[in-house]
């Protein structure tokens, strides 16, 4: 038996919508392949999902978006985007010519392909990298100068912790002694305690008797 024919319309549960869209998305893109393959087609396909992700496919490794969708402006004299889009366009051109100049001076920075430059451009990038080596100095001056009031401050906390703990060490072997004799004065029988009071010479006596 084949298969019932679905009837074209929105899928409401989010799931279902989701498996549909990922398995005929992909059903699209393998066609747009095979037709470039087997009829050398010029194709360019763009998918935007309901959750805003797109997904781009365009025949070739030679061709971009761009050179096909200029073919459909010459072909058809249609314009697909505005002057904003070509502002933005121009933009992203600019953004990524500044990105090749940096990459450039980058690897001139790091002594790569500077034998192209000449002595004004050499002398230019031998003054950078003094001036970028003497603020890598002053930075490491600064962090140098931070450690040593770091260490300095956790000695003098270590001073003060040490100097407490020795307080603290001294009351309580005070403490110690303290409980010991008292211990000790408990343990002690009450008639040896009297016995040693009697023998005690009686200074006042002795006095009288000379």
């Amino acid at each position: 038996m084949g298969r019932g024919k679905i009837e074209i319309k929105r899928i409401e549960n989010s799931s279902n919508r989701n498996v549909t869209y990922s398995k005929r998305r992909n059903g699209i893109i393998k066609k747009a392949k095979e037709i470039t393959v087997l009829c050398d087609a010029k194709v360019s396909l763009i998918i935007n999902s309901s959750t805003g992700k797109m997904v781009e496919y365009c025949s070739g490794p030679q061709e971009t978006l761009l050179e096909i969708l200029d073919r459909y402006h010459s072909q058809t004299g249609k314009k697909l985007w505005d002057a904003k889009h070509e502002n933005l366009s121009n933009e992203l051109n600019r953004i990524k010519k500044e990105n090749d100049g940096m990459q450039v001076q980058f690897r001139h920075l790091k002594g790569e392909d500077i034998t192209s430059l000449n002595h004004i451009e050499l002398g230019e990038l031998e003054e950078a990298l003094e001036n970028g080596l003497a603020g890598i100095r002053d930075k490491q001056s600064e962090l140098v100068e931070m450690l040593r009031e770091n260490d300095k401050a956790l000695e003098e906390e270590n001073d003060r912790l040490n100097y407490e703990l020795h307080k603290q060490t001294i009351k309580t072997e005070e403490n110690l002694r303290d409980m010991e004799y008292h211990q000790r004065m408990s343990q002690m029988p009450f008639t040896f305690m009297l016995a040693s009071q009697s023998i005690q010479p009686n200074l006042h006596d002795d006095h009288d008797r000379e």
